[in-house]
């Protein structure tokens, strides 16, 4: 690794890089200046502590993954805008595991409204105006997909679907069909029963 020149941004991808190869959990300061051959001290003056480098990557994280969002989404809608979404975070996590991970931090108010999310929010909701949802069904799909998404991904990463048949891209694709047909035929609430007196 190069030791002189360093600057922020390289400091924060060097720290993704290094969530990507052991794990979001073990990133701290003192291991990356560990891989990037330097003295811990010396990276103080790009980041505060370990924390804001984990906060840093996160913020990376969700900038990359928006990037890709609204590319993929260019003049896609229904189904297959529903599909390329999910494909992105899909894709992204299996090849930017810690990065993933990271995205997937809890921010403190300040940092969450600099950040991406919002982009991520807006994808999710460009792509179901395309299914005709009010409010407040238009937030419960929006948490929905996400859940769905994220939890396959996780299980997915985590070896929960390696041991048996059908092929997990079968099962992708098979989600993402229910997923649509479901947000065509969004259920009505059932009326909420009035007790008797």
């Amino acid at each position: 690794m190069v030791r002189a020149g360093l600057t922020t941004d390289r400091v924060v991808r060097a720290g993704a890089e290094l969530a990507d190869e052991v794990g979001f959990d073990g990133v701290t300061v003192s291991a990356l200046a560990r891989r990037l051959g330097v003295k811990v001290a010396s990276l103080y003056s790009h980041l505060k502590n370990s924390q804001d480098l984990r906060t840093r990557i996160a913020l990376l994280a969700l900038e990359e993954m928006a990037e890709r969002g609204d590319a993929a989404l260019a003049g896609r809608a229904g189904r297959d805008a529903l599909a390329a979404l999910g494909d992105v975070y899909r894709d992204y996590a299996r090849a930017h595991p810690g990065r993933y991970a990271a995205a997937q931090l809890r921010l403190d108010p300040q940092a969450a409204a600099a950040s991406a999310g919002g982009r991520h929010a807006r994808m999710t909701r460009a792509i179901l105006r395309g299914y005709a949802l009010d409010e407040p069904d238009q937030t419960h799909a929006v948490r929905l997909l996400g859940s769905v998404f994220h939890g396959y991904v996780s299980l997915e990463l985590g070896g929960g679907f390696s041991h048996s048949a059908p092929d997990t891209q079968e099962t992708w694709t098979r989600i993402l069909d229910s997923l649509d047909a479901l947000l065509r035929n969004w259920p009505t609430p059932a009326p909420v029963p009035v007790p008797e007196r």
